[in-house]
């Protein structure tokens, strides 16, 4: 009997092992492959010794993830906490609400805050009013790019933190509170690491598609710099230089895995939804 559940059990498993190989081994035995290879397909630490030069742009493309993230942090959090006290019908409705624009496509939504950011964009056009017009508008900055990835990506930190705010037991809070604790040391001492697992899988929602983006610093940012997913992207399409464009990502996946591993850290295993696999 339980060498026929065994076997059941394999088979089930079967096409997700399948699945696993073709779309998450083998394409990263490609990357390390063309990483430590030149043109040639000979063995190589060139375009390691390369990535020297690339420095600056990955701490840029750090800073930037992880300022985005930042800003999506302080304003999900207390925007979610206020949400998980509304009634279920109010939460629904803005859920719908938060959720509706990402139906949008990532260019669409892109390029729309681009006609808002320009300088005869919508915000320049107030601000215009009070006197505060930027002559040549907000588009093609730092601060624009910023905006972007908050834009694109605060759901990926209200979601997961809405989702454990949500489930938190009342009876928790009044009995806090029954004890003397007011709001800002319940919200201290018992929301928040309640919340924690939340928070952690928020941030790494947030910080890995920040930290490797390309097309929102493109669009906003008007070329003015470069992250890494920029240049990455550069070496795959116009200088068609494979060898580096994989040394480059797979930089980027280490330092992404080294980033989630030591969020994992600051969450248990056995709290639902909140370690990262």
């Amino acid at each position: 009997m339980n060498k026929k559940k065994s076997f059941l059990s394999n088979l089930l498993a079967a096409p997700h092992i399948l699945w696993s190989i073709i779309f998450i081994v083998v394409p990263l035995f490609v990357v390390v492959y063309y990483a430590f290879t030149n043109a040639e397909g000979d063995f190589t630490l060139e375009n390691i010794f390369e990535l020297k030069a690339y420095i600056p742009t990955f701490l840029l493309s750090l800073w930037y993830g992880l300022l985005s993230t930042l800003i999506c942090f302080i304003i999900a959090y207390p925007f979610a906490y206020i949400l998980s006290q509304f009634s279920a019908n109010s939460q629904r409705v803005m859920m719908m609400l938060i959720m509706l624009p990402m139906w949008m496509n990532l260019l669409i939504r892109t390029y729309s805050w681009m006609l808002i950011l320009e300088r005869n964009g919508i915000l320049n056009k107030v601000l215009d009013i009070f006197g505060l017009a930027s002559e040549n508008g907000f588009l093609n900055s730092g601060g624009a790019v910023v905006l972007g990835m908050v834009y694109n990506y605060l759901p990926y930190m209200i979601l997961p933190i809405y989702t454990i705010m949500s489930k938190l037991d009342p009876s928790v809070v009044a009995a806090a509170q029954d004890l003397g604790g007011n709001r800002f040391d319940v919200l201290r001492r018992v929301v928040f690491p309640l919340s924690l697992p939340g928070v952690v899988s928020g941030i790494t929602m947030v910080f890995v598609p920040s930290v490797s983006t390309f097309y929102i610093s493109q669009k906003l940012g008007g070329g003015s710099f470069m992250l890494i997913g920029d240049a990455i992207e550069s070496q795959f399409q116009s200088a068609n230089n494979f060898n580096l464009g994989a040394s480059l990502s797979l930089v980027l996946m280490v330092l992404i895995l080294i980033s989630m591993a030591v969020m994992n850290k600051f969450t248990d295993s056995d709290d639902t939804g909140g370690a990262i696999v």
